[in-house]
């Protein structure tokens, strides 16, 4: 039996020009891009080079582009593409990866991702943003959080936050942190507190889309996990309720990587953009076990790692 492999789908933060160079030119990955181009508006592979850094960071098409990454990248495996799989997304990840494992088709991910774009962008403070902190455990940071009523959004290990709040509140709380011997504080290139209850309209909003969308249980072979806890998911009304929580409810992405490794997977690929899932992962999956489409020059260079790795 082949080996099972984790499949990392990664949030904002790492969109850039050459982002779909890998996938540009492949004809399984046509069908997304033509449809994310119907989305965003424009084709994605001339949108990236063309638009000004703000737009390419902005919410809306920073969680569009980030779903058509995974899936592009996902359909590019072609026939190395895991028969069994345990998948999980980091933030508006999470959806690419309902897509990935056959919860949503293609053209649902990304129409449920410029939804939930809109809506989190009506429900949160003209002034909010997200933070990096790490150097400080939960119990000493979440005290200094309070203070200035920030909260932690995701939890990437266990003194590695990424904080959300109003931008003066995260400015105070980082400069609180760094006093308390915090190692490393940096605000990120993301303009909405996700993940904070500063968003809880849009989660309410978003859960009745999502069902308006009616997901199904991944295909066989494929495990899914919940971003909140990383729990696998068993039953689809539960995956949902938990899918549309996490816009406002803290994301356990520690426990996502713990939950691909207690499942048995023995490598794990991130499929972009950008390389900070499989560098978080490198430490439960060392010897260049856990790699990102990015690092490859060649789709076949790609695809033979991977069909190596699972075997």
């Amino acid at each position: 039996m082949a080996g099972l492999v984790a499949i990392l789908c990664s949030g904002q933060g790492g969109q850039h020009a050459a982002m779909f160079d890998l996938v540009a030119n492949c004809p399984e990955a046509e069908p997304v891009f033509a449809v994310a181009g119907g989305v965003l508006g424009q084709d994605p592979r001339r949108f990236v080079r063309e638009v000004a850094p703000a737009g390419l960071f902005s919410d809306l098409s920073g969680q569009i582009l980030c779903c058509t990454q995974a899936l592009t990248a996902w359909a590019a495996l072609g026939t190395v593409r895991p028969a069994r799989a345990v998948i999980a997304g980091y933030s508006i990840g999470e959806l690419a990866a309902w897509g990935c494992a056959g919860a949503l088709d293609g053209a649902g991910t990304l129409r449920l991702a410029q939804c939930r774009a809109v809506m989190m962008d009506a429900a949160a403070p003209s002034d909010g943003g997200l933070a990096a902190i790490v150097g400080l455990r939960r119990p000493t940071l979440e005290p200094i959080l309070a203070r200035h009523s920030v909260s932690i959004a995701i939890v990437d290990d266990v003194d590695s936050f990424v904080v959300g709040g109003r931008r003066t509140g995260i400015e105070a709380a980082c400069q609180e942190a760094a006093a308390h011997g915090a190692r490393h504080t940096i605000s990120l290139k993301v303009a909405l507190p996700s993940h904070t209850p500063f968003l809880g309209r849009a989660t309410e909003q978003f859960r009745a889309v999502l069902r308006e969308a009616s997901p199904r249980l991944p295909r066989a072979g494929y495990r899914l996990l919940s971003g909140i806890d990383g729990d696998t998911i068993h039953d689809i009304e539960t995956g949902i309720d938990k899918l549309a929580r996490q816009i406002s409810t803290t994301i356990d992405w520690a426990a996502c990587l713990e939950s691909c490794r207690s499942a048995g997977a023995e490598a794990a690929l991130e499929l972009g953009p950008g390389t900070a899932l499989s560098h978080m992962a490198s430490a439960l999956f060392p010897d260049g076990r856990a790699r990102a489409v990015e690092e490859f020059r060649t789709l076949a260079g790609l695809r033979t790692w991977l069909g190596r790795a699972i075997g």
